[in-house]
C-alpha cells in the first residue's frame, strides 16, 4: 500500500538571496503510513514547524517534494487546495486564532470553506464538539467565555471538523496543566480510533511521545537525524542528550542502573520499569 505521505528530499530555504537566508529543513525524506502515530521531536529551531507546514501545503518546498497518497500537492493547484482540507493542521496556542461570535460558528468555518450541505456542517460540527469533550451547550456561547482548555478543545474542533485522513498537532499540551494534557490527548487518541486518522504530533514530553505513538522523527540542525520506534530511539539516549532533548524519567534512570552495573535494560514507559524492576528483583517488586 502507498504510504499516505511521502516526503522526499524536502529543502526549505527562509528569506533566499537576503542576508537572513536561512535553511530551515535540508533534505529530508520520509514516510507515514495510514493510520500511523508519527511523534515530532527536536530542540527548538531544528526545523518542526516548518516541517509541519510544508505538509499541507502552507508553505511550499525550496525543493524535493511532499507526495499525499502518490500525487505531489505542489503539481496542481487543485491537489494544493485538496491537501489543505485532507491533512489538517492544529498550530502551536491554537486558541489565539478563534474569532467567531459562537464556538458553533467556529467550529463550522472550516467545514463552509470546503462547500458542505448545512446538514453536512451541522453533523460534523456536533461530532467534532463530541470528540474533543463541549457539550451542546457550549457550542451556543462565545469561545471567549471559555476557559483556556476549552478554548484549545474548539480549535482542535474547528479542525477535526474538516474529518482530516491526516491530523497535525504542534505541540497541543503546551501549556496545560496534567489533566487538561490528559484530556487533549485523549480527545487525539479518540479521533484517531473513530476515523482511523494518521496522527503527526510534535513535543517537547517525552513522556507522552513514548507511550503514544507508534514512531519517532528526530530534527537536529536542519536534517532527520534519527527515526524509528520509541525503542528504538530511546536507545539512543545519550546521542538525544547531546542533541539537547530531554529523555524519559524512567529511561534515565535505567542508564543510571546500567552506569551501576545492573544488567537491565533501556525503557522508556512506566509500565516497561515495573516489569524490568520484577525481573530484577524476582518478580519481588510491589506495584
Amino acid at each position: 500500500m502507498e504510504p499516505i505521505l511521502e516526503i522526499k528530499n524536502l529543502t526549505y530555504t527562509y528569506s533566499i538571496g537576503t542576508p537572513f537566508e536561512h535553511t530551515a529543513l535540508d533534505q529530508v525524506s520520509f514516510r507515514v503510513n495510514w493510520g500511523e502515530f508519527i511523534g515530532i521531536i527536536g530542540h527548538t529551531g531544528s526545523g518542526k514547524s516548518t516541517l509541519m507546514q510544508q505538509l499541507n501545503g502552507l508553505l511550499k518546498p525550496t525543493s524535493g517534494t511532499v507526495m499525499l497518497d502518490g500525487k505531489d500537492i505542489w503539481s496542481d493547484k487543485k491537489l494544493t487546495r485538496e491537501a489543505r482540507f485532507r491533512v489538517g493542521l492544529v498550530f502551536q496556542y491554537p486558541e489565539y486564532q478563534l474569532f467567531e461570535e459562537t464556538v458553533y460558528r467556529d467550529i463550522a468555518f472550516g467545514p463552509k470553506n470546503m462547500g458542505l450541505s448545512a446538514e453536512e456542517i451541522d453533523r460534523r460540527v456536533r461530532e467534532a464538539a463530541g470528540f474533543v469533550g463541549l457539550t451542546e451547550q457550549q457550542l451556543e456561547v462565545s469561545p471567549f467565555d471559555l476557559s483556556g482548555g476549552q478554548k484549545r478543545r474548539v480549535a482542535i474542533a474547528g479542525v477535526i471538523a474538516m474529518e482530516p485522513e491526516v491530523l497535525i498537532l504542534d505541540e497541543p499540551t503546551a501549556g496545560l496543566d496534567p489533566m487538561g494534557r490528559s484530556e487533549i490527548l485523549g480527545n487525539i487518541q479518540a479521533y484517531r480510533e473513530a476515523k482511523n486518522a494518521t496522527i503527526m504530533m510534535v513535543s517537547h514530553s517525552m513522556e507522552d511521545v513514548a507511550r503514544l505513538t507508534d514512531r519517532l522523527l528526530v530534527l537536529n540542525g536542519s536534517k532527520l537525524a534519527m527515526e524509528g520506534t520509541p525503542g528504538e530511539v530511546f536507545q539512543h539516549a545519550e546521542q538525544l542528550q547531546q542533541m539537547g532533548l530531554n529523555i524519559p524519567q524512567v529511561t534515565q534512570v535505567f542508564l543510571h542502573l546500567r552506569r551501576m552495573g545492573l544488567d537491565v535494560q533501556s525503557v522508556y514507559t512506566i509500565e516497561q520499569a515495573v516489569e524490568a524492576l520484577k525481573r530484577l528483583k524476582g518478580g519481588t517488586v510491589q506495584c
